[in-house]
């Protein structure tokens, strides 16, 4: 298992999110339940920067969350505009942890940790990670980042 080490924020991806009227829950802040897909935007980001989607799927690899543990510090609300950022911080043979932060102007919102695996498609039998996407990670985490 690769691990990253704790200042490095390997395969780094950013995204800015537009809070929209339907993502307001009765408290008049973003639902809990918005910032699980957000979560899901910055994992296919990560994907389509550092290994498409489509590359693991012609691999026979779909990317399944085994968990998702989120920390709420500070409310989003209508008018904020968040951007989340997320990274990987270890890779194992099948598996994938990133970790990911919602801001807004700078002040952290929320911190995310999500487990996953790759999984062969249409069965339950674990795949290996690629070995580009090991060595992206490898890379970024030595501070070489490959382009």
């Amino acid at each position: 298992m690769q691990i990253a080490h704790p200042e490095k924020r390997p395969l780094l991806v950013s995204l800015p999110f537009t809070v929209q009227t339907y993502d307001i829950d009765f408290a008049r802040h973003v639902n809990n339940g918005v910032y699980v897909r957000w979560l899901e935007d910055l994992r296919m980001e990560l994907l389509r920067v550092h290994y498409p989607l489509e590359k693991l799927m012609a691999n026979n690899l779909a990317p399944i969350i085994h968990s998702t543990h989120i920390v709420y510090k500070k409310s989003i609300e209508l008018l904020d505009n968040p951007i989340g950022h997320m990274w990987c911080t270890k890779i194992g043979h099948a598996t994938m942890t990133v970790e990911a932060e919602i801001t807004v102007d700078g002040a952290c919102c929320a911190t995310a940790v999500q487990r996953g695996v790759l999984l062969h498609i249409g069965s339950t039998k674990p795949g290996r990670v690629p070995s580009a996407l090991r060595e992206q990670f490898r890379m970024h985490n030595e501070g070489n980042p490959a382009s």
